[in-house]
């Protein structure tokens, strides 16, 4: 199966073994922002530390790819360590490592030329393990009911810009932002138009929990065998 068939078809990466159940919403297009280094970890790819047997790019994809069209993956240097996942890979759209919002104008440019039919992103971090199994409809119905154009998540007290939906008509005034503004943070531009919230709760476990460091692995780790539904 091709890298592009594969994310049309949301298919399964290799190696994974999660039971995938599709959850209905308007076409949306999944972006993974799997680039992130474990520098505080010795090194790597943050989205191969492994929680509850599985890595946490694993566990990613088997959340998100029951709720999307296809998916994706952002991140830079050599997209062959990501090839064992069969997706497309894709660099940022803009130099200089202008953080996540230029992985996500690289997704909605892929969408605008890969998927023209498809008018929604829906991005995730890579280093998230507990992510809500209904995030992309959530997404979805928070911007209908706010009215917006973007949704973002939020657990508890705390938003999650980068766990947020994102319409492909918009890329264009977000590449002016970043090229000719040199905007660079997520909530600036978003306020700009207008974001609705989705909310979780963050007890027991916040669905958002992102893993950093070795103690926060370790966290995860108790997490996912005490909640082996997380």
């Amino acid at each position: 199966m091709s890298r592009t068939r594969a994310a049309r078809t949301g298919a399964k990466p290799r190696g994974m073994t999660i039971e995938l159940k599709r959850v209905t919403s308007p076409p949306t297009l999944g972006l993974v922002l799997a680039g992130g280094l474990a520098r505080r970890m010795g090194g790597g790819d943050k989205a191969r530390i492994r929680i509850g047997g599985l890595t946490i790019l694993q566990r990613v994809l088997a959340c998100l790819t029951p709720q999307c069209s296809g998916v994706i993956l952002n991140a830079n240097g050599d997209p062959a360590r990501f090839a064992d996942t069969g997706l497309p890979v894709l660099a940022d759209s803009v130099p200089d490592f202008a953080g996540p919002l230029a992985g996500i104008l690289a997704g909605l440019d892929w969408a605008a030329a890969n998927e023209p039919a498809c008018e929604w992103l829906a991005s995730v971090p890579g280093d998230c393990p507990f992510l809500p199994k209904d995030l992309v409809p959530r997404l979805h119905q928070a911007r209908a009911a706010a009215g917006t154009p973007l949704a973002c998540a939020r657990s508890g007290p705390w938003r999650h810009p980068v766990a947020a939906l994102w319409p492909v008509n918009l890329r264009e005034d977000l590449r002016r932002a970043l090229v000719d503004d040199g905007l660079r943070k997520i909530e600036i531009w978003t306020a700009r138009h207008g974001v609705g919230l989705a909310d979780w709760p963050a007890e027991p476990v916040d669905p958002f929990f992102n893993v950093n460091t070795p103690e926060e692995a370790a966290r995860a780790e108790a997490i996912a065998v005490q909640y082996s539904d997380a």
